[in-house]
């Protein structure tokens, strides 16, 4: 139980050190995004207010599409930047701050970022 009690306050410690130099406003909004093993999910934060404005993830894409084979997760971090990018232009949001908080920047969440690119929203 001590060694991850250990691990949890190092990534504690990693995302309170990437979020004390990123902060969201209502022009220019936080994209926080968040792994677990099976789905990603993505926000975009307004911090001076503390209101989340959009949101989008794989869990709901996949219940939405009911895909049908096999998608491989980073196909469907892909999808969710493509998603969030959309609804962002929809609200007139162009720009955003990303926040990948304690997760190394490849894979899946590099993955979702080009697809929020690809969308026109500017990281």
């Amino acid at each position: 139980m001590k060694a991850v009690k250990k691990l949890n306050q190092k990534r504690l410690r990693r995302i309170a050190r990437t979020r004390a130099r990123i902060s969201g406003t209502a022009e220019r909004p936080r994209l926080a995004v968040r792994r677990s093993n099976r789905y990603l999910y993505a926000q975009l934060i307004d911090d001076t207010k503390g209101i989340t404005l959009l949101s989008a993830s794989s869990f709901a894409l996949k219940k939405a599409a009911k895909a049908a084979g096999k998608v491989t997760k980073t196909a469907d971090s892909f999808a969710v930047g493509e998603l969030l990018g959309k609804k962002a232009s929809e609200k007139g949001i162009s720009v955003a701050v990303f926040d990948r908080r304690a997760y190394k920047f490849h894979g899946r969440v590099k993955s979702f970022v080009e697809g929020a690119k690809k969308a026109g929203l500017t990281i």
